[in-house]
């Protein structure tokens, strides 16, 4: 178990590397069916969380940073498992002031039912759609291990 000196707990796991994205449907905030086969061609980073976990919550800025950091060099993508959906989401993620960030929601936990995994779950796919490994637990995505991993895949 890992530790970033921001208080955040996690651990990475390198067992599902190189399987396939998951063809799971989740929407977008209009309510579109939207698949993470749709980000291929860049790398992809998911990050599964809900409005009501606090890890997932003290996490959320600096996803919101790195994904505009990120540019046109990868995907960062927040997917909502609040069963409320957009409903609760895009309110909650307009007041939390994050910007860079579509509000992706998976009401029916679809894709944390994929990855049978608890709560801030983050996975990191190469352009391929391949896995290069994953995050179980909060962690800072502008620190010095999030920017070593995530130079991983290209």
């Amino acid at each position: 178990m890992g530790s970033d000196g921001q208080g955040f707990a996690y651990v990475v796991q390198r067992g599902f590397q190189g399987q396939d994205a998951p063809d799971t449907a989740f929407a977008d905030s209009e309510g579109k069916p939207v698949r993470l086969t749709d980000f291929r061609g860049k790398p992809v980073l998911v990050n599964l969380w809900a409005t009501w976990c606090a890890p997932c919550v003290a996490e959320m800025p600096a996803l919101d940073k790195l994904a505009t950091a990120a540019g046109a060099k990868r995907h960062v993508i927040t997917v909502s498992q609040d069963l409320q959906g957009s409903k609760i989401v895009t309110p909650w993620m307009e007041k939390a002031g994050l910007t860079a960030l579509p509000a992706y929601v998976d009401p029916e936990n679809r894709l944390m039912d994929k990855y049978n995994s608890a709560l801030p779950t983050t996975i990191y796919y190469d352009a391929k759609g391949k896995e290069v490994w994953r995050v179980i637990g909060a962690m800072d995505w502008m620190g010095e291990e999030a920017a070593a991993l995530l130079n991983e895949a290209k």
